[in-house]
């Protein structure tokens, strides 16, 4: 897997992921997905200087004038409800691209102890095709595994590329023999630890639940 790790550098991107982390920020709903939102767009414009581009003349009302422009046919794949947001930001630059939307929540077998349940998808052929896959936490990856052998049946895509907000460094390594090893990850920051619950430490919470609200269990 190649890892871009955009939060390595100092940039405006920090703050965003500051104001998701901050404990008071964070109650503002609209401020919590507009957060997201803003990153998706910064993740995305970095991943779009690895697209393919063809060269086409545009028209003005003085003149021609060439430029280049993406040529690939792109799925954007978010998985729901807490990818909701970050889908947003990257539809805001590929406003042209189909739309997928596939479900993943825990099942708690235990306190601590959960399976990966996928029970809705809509989705158009992935075949030749560059898949966004989009989801803001990265726990144990369990999630992203799951939601890829869902995908399967509807096509090999040419390229796949990861977008997460945050992530843990422990599932960010299973994740490395789960899909090809060209499948570009995007990721905002990377933290070190899991609990016993499977969260992220220092993270920012249940992103879902930050997002949209609290869910009945």
């Amino acid at each position: 897997m190649i890892i871009h790790h955009l939060g390595e550098e100092p940039s405006v991107l920090n703050r965003f992921i500051a104001q998701l982390r901050d404990v008071n920020i964070q109650k503002d709903r609209m401020r919590f997905r507009k957060n997201l939102e803003r990153i998706g767009e910064v993740l995305c414009y970095e991943m779009s200087k690895f697209l393919h581009y063809k060269t086409e003349v545009i028209t003005t009302p003085l003149g021609e004038k060439k430029v280049q422009l993406p040529k690939d046919e792109v799925v954007i794949c978010s998985i729901l409800r807490a990818g909701l947001a970050l889908h947003q930001g990257l539809m805001n630059y590929f406003d042209n691209a189909d739309n997928a939307f596939i479900s993943a929540y825990r099942k708690h077998t235990s306190e601590t102890d959960f399976d990966i349940m996928v029970e809705y998808l809509a989705s158009p052929s992935l075949e030749g095709k560059i898949l966004f896959l989009a989801d803001p936490m990265l726990a144990t990856g369990r999630s992203f595994a799951n939601v890829f052998n869902a995908l399967k049946p509807l096509g090999t895509p040419k390229e796949i590329h990861l977008f997460v907000v945050i992530g843990a460094q422990q599932g960010i390594e299973y994740l490395e023999d789960k899909f090809p090893e060209t499948t570009h990850l995007w990721i905002a920051t990377i933290d070190p630890l899991l609990n016993d619950h499977g969260y992220i430490v220092p993270g920012l919470g249940d992103a879902g639940d930050l997002a949209f609200g609290n869910k009945m269990e």
